[in-house]
């Protein structure tokens, strides 16, 4: 859902997906510094986290070409968010966990754009939540990636089920006609409440132990 003008609505979720990209490249490039990435490594990591995603999403729907890829906004929105992170670092890490609170932000808006923007190309409800999903937690996934971590979404943190229920809110606002002032807004704050909850406390999902074996000799 490229950034124009031709209804409210489309105004807003585009205004929306450059917040949420933003975001996104701050916790990216915030990572990239923390490991000691240069300059080039941290720009990199900012935008792989801000719009990887976004493209597969859109590769997934069809919006030829990617909107991560097509509009240099996003790219700007990266080069910005690094930039922040390169000259005010110092600031940022006053922030406790300023990267994973950088990150649940843009679960949460990620999850209702990505879901939004599924509905918009005519995928069905489920389609859409598993694609609102998927554009929530892309952008993690290629950073830990590049940076050599386990991936959250791995490990048995409450991450993807945050965003799940974020893209769930959002097309059962949108299939019910509720408002745009609504719906988005609520669904993006109660996947971000969901994360940053289950980091507060240390929520998280049941593991699956192999069976305890027992010496029968």
């Amino acid at each position: 859902m490229a950034p124009g003008f031709a209804s409210p609505e489309q105004t807003f979720y585009a205004l929306a997906d450059l917040l949420a990209a933003s975001v996104a490249a701050i916790s990216g490039a915030q990572a990239a510094r923390q490991q000691g990435l240069d300059l080039f490594g941290v720009y990199t990591v900012a935008y792989v986290t801000a719009c990887t995603g976004g493209i597969f999403r859109d590769l997934a729907i069809g919006a030829m070409p990617p909107v991560g890829l097509a509009d240099w906004r996003y790219l700007a929105c990266a080069i910005v968010a690094g930039s922040v992170v390169i000259w005010g670092g110092a600031l940022l890490d006053r922030l406790r966990n300023s990267v994973l609170v950088f990150d649940a932000l843009g679960l949460g808006f990620y999850s209702v754009i990505g879901a939004q923007k599924a509905l918009v190309y005519q995928a069905n409800a489920g389609m859409a939540i598993l694609l609102g999903v998927a554009t929530a937690v892309g952008g993690g996934v290629a950073r830990d990636v590049l940076l050599n971590r386990v991936p959250v979404i791995m490990q048995t943190e409450i991450y993807a089920l945050a965003a799940l229920v974020g893209a769930s809110i959002q097309v059962f606002g949108e299939l019910m006609g509720w408002s745009l002032f609504v719906t988005p807004w609520s669904a993006a704050a109660v996947a971000i409440a969901i994360r940053l909850l289950s980091l507060r406390y240390g929520w998280h999902l049941p593991t699956a132990r192999p069976a305890a074996h027992h010496d029968r000799s």
